[in-house]
Order: C-alpha cells, then structure tokens, then sequence
C-alpha cells in the first residue's frame, strides 16, 4: 500500500517583474492558485465521409487565478504592481513572470509574458474575503521537477 501526502504550506509561489521586484508567496495571506491552460492542444476535422483530420495546437497559453485575502501583503504587492504597470511604457505590461513549486507533487510550473486581465472584484462586508486575481500568461510550461 502506498500514502501520498499534500500540503499546500509546501507550495511557493514567485511573481516577478523586472522593474518592481518579486513577491515570494509561501501560504501567508494566500488562498489558492489555480492554473488554467486556455488553448486546446488538438483538434478534430471531420470530412462528410467521416475521416478525421486531427491538428496538433502548440498554444501554451493560460492563466493564474490567486485568491488572497482582502488585507494580505501579496494583494497589497499585486495592487502596486498592477498600478505601476498602469502608467508603465506599454512594452513593460507582460513583463511578469510566475513561478509555482509543488515540492509533494513533484510540480513546476513557469509562466513568461503574464499580464493582468483586470482589476479584481473589490468584496466589502461584516467578514473579510478573498480576492480572486487573474493573470493571463503567454506561455505556461508545467514539467515534473
């Protein structure tokens, strides 16, 4: 019989862009991150005699979801960079990389040409929330460390 273990305390996280420095997200003030890949990597087209023509899509592209809490220093550190990025030469708006490491998982995964696709939802209420930040990356390379 083999055990797995999971914990997303092992999990790390790196947001990074050469003219405002890096973020290192360890689990304080994180709630989540979820990696989402956009791009089908194939496709089918199917002929009136029914062949199949199948077409291979090297698209990476894809997205980082990360839920904070409202008063964490990560989504403080997010709102400076996006505000930066604002008034920033346009040639510096995909300038973000991110790195996530899943040590128990044997995951790695690294983003190059990450942009911001809005500002969050800004939730106020009795109880503090999450915010949900969306970054679309260029390209998303998921390799077993």
């Amino acid at each position: 019989m083999s055990t797995t273990t999971y914990s997303f305390g092992d999990v790390s996280m790196v947001i990074a862009h050469p003219s405002v420095g890096q973020y290192v997200a360890t689990g304080v003030g994180l709630g989540s991150i979820t990696t989402t890949m956009t791009t089908d990597r194939s496709t089918h087209d199917v002929a009136a005699d029914g062949s199949v023509m199948v077409s291979k899509i090297k698209g990476r592209n894809g997205s980082h979801t990360i839920a904070v809490q409202q008063t964490s220093d990560l989504n403080k550190w997010l709102l400076k960079l996006y505000n930066y990025l604002e008034q920033a030469p346009t040639a510096e708006w995909t300038g973000i990389s991110i790195t996530v490491r899943a040590p128990s998982m044997q995951d790695l995964i690294r983003s190059t040409g990450v942009s911001f696709q809005k500002l969050p939802d800004r939730p106020y209420q009795a109880q503090g929330q999450q915010i949900s930040w969306v970054l679309m990356a260029a390209d998303i390379d998921q390799t077993v460390a």
